[in-house]
């Protein structure tokens, strides 16, 4: 295990009716007036909404309101957020939604204070000091970005979806998470939050570190967890047990508690981005795309590793001859798990063009430092369309 530094100041409140503490709680942190971030109108359908700004009503805390936020979030929702919180004097950022309304809200966060353009932060021309206080409301199961030092934003100019360099600044005061908000999306979102939160933990899984068996194990029960979590969940959205497995579990996913001590890759979510830029594919389903192909190119690397995989959490026997005939048939189970949950796992299926396999590689070369990208295996342009060519069957 390699040495590392760890911190995770968000304070999580978890449970039915968790979000009545919404108001005490932007007050604990120093809010006195809010931005209320929100996304479409699932958040009125389920109660969120109605629940949360009665909190704030009753807490005696003014605030206004920015909605409309969609999945891949836009640039021009961050301007307009900016000004509104400058003009209205808001001191505190509450994100109600997913994790495209927590990345707007972010985003706010860390531009308002700033003189020039946020997207800076993304360009790599400034870095991130400071930023307002933002707290969130989650009501879908995916990103992890309730508790996590990342933020993804797509520029409208040039239709880039870039991340912001991972920094704790900007990891939430406090998350709010009732699964029973959850109960209510529809099965495909459902099944696209799994799958996020699968990518979240395989990044990580997937390491060239040695002497990393406690954050191997945690790895592997998170998996474990969701293998059994999401079906249930489709199957039954009511569940509430498989809705609070899969909330929890998406947020251990990516606050990095398994990924700490390790080397870890990203490749997988670098190529995505390009699919979902192009394509404004839900970013879960991109990946079910993404990842059994970059698995079948980076497993000669380490054909153990994915043999591991294979054996301890989608039950395979092991071929000690050939560790590789194992490492091969955990690729197909997860393959075929991605499918059972409807999810596409071809670039047909996504919608996808061959054709525009160039164009994508193209466009992520415009990212600053975008090539080389992963750590378990370096992939530069020819090794991204080579991924790409695998996810084109």
């Amino acid at each position: 295990m390699d040495n590392f530094t760890f911190y995770s100041p968000t304070l999580f409140a978890f449970g039915g009716g968790a979000e009545q503490q919404t108001a005490e709680l932007v007050r604990r942190f120093g809010g006195t007036k809010v931005l209320l971030v929100t996304g479409g109108g699932s958040v009125r359908r389920n109660g969120a909404y109605g629940a949360v700004t009665a909190s704030l009503e009753t807490g005696n805390l003014p605030f206004c309101e920015l909605s409309g936020i969609q999945a891949n979030p836009r640039s021009g929702k961050v301007y307009e957020g900016i000004e509104l919180l400058r003009r209205e004097g808001c001191d505190f950022l509450l994100a109600l939604g997913g994790g495209s309304v927590i990345d707007t809200a972010k985003a706010i966060g860390f531009g308002a204070g700033y003189d020039g353009d946020f997207w800076d932060f993304f360009s790599g021309k400034a870095k991130i000091q400071s930023t307002l206080p933002v707290g969130t409301v989650l009501t879908i199961s995916a990103a992890g970005s309730e508790g996590s030092d990342s933020c993804v934003i797509t520029h409208e100019e040039g239709n880039r979806k870039w991340g912001c360099p991972k920094t704790d600044v900007i990891r939430p005061k406090f998350s709010i998470l009732n699964p029973q908000f959850t109960c209510s999306l529809p099965a495909y979102q459902t099944a696209c939050g799994a799958v996020d939160m699968i990518a979240h933990i395989l990044e990580r899984y997937f390491t060239t570190t040695s002497d990393v068996a406690l954050t191997d194990r945690l790895c592997e029960a998170l998996l474990k967890t969701l293998l059994s979590a999401a079906p249930r969940a489709l199957a039954h959205p009511e569940d509430c047990a498989a809705r609070a497995d899969l909330m929890w579990a998406g947020m251990l996913a990516h606050n990095n508690s398994c990924g700490v001590g390790r080397v870890q890759d990203w490749g997988s979510h670098q190529i995505e981005h390009e699919l979902s830029a192009f394509y404004d594919c839900a970013h879960g389903a991109g990946l079910a795309v993404v990842f059994p192909a970059w698995m079948e190119y980076a497993c000669p690397r380490d054909p153990m590793r994915f043999a591991r995989l294979a054996v301890e959490v989608f039950g395979c026997e092991m071929d000690f001859a050939a560790p590789e005939n194992t490492a091969r048939e955990g690729i197909a189970r997860l393959r075929r798990f991605f499918q059972d949950l409807g999810m596409p796992v071809t670039l047909q299926e996504l919608g996808a063009k061959s054709e525009d396999i160039p164009a994508m590689v193209a466009h992520r070369g415009e990212k600053p430092g975008g090539f080389p990208f992963g750590n378990f295996v370096k992939a530069g342009p020819r090794e991204m369309e080579a991924i790409l060519r695998l996810a084109d069957r």
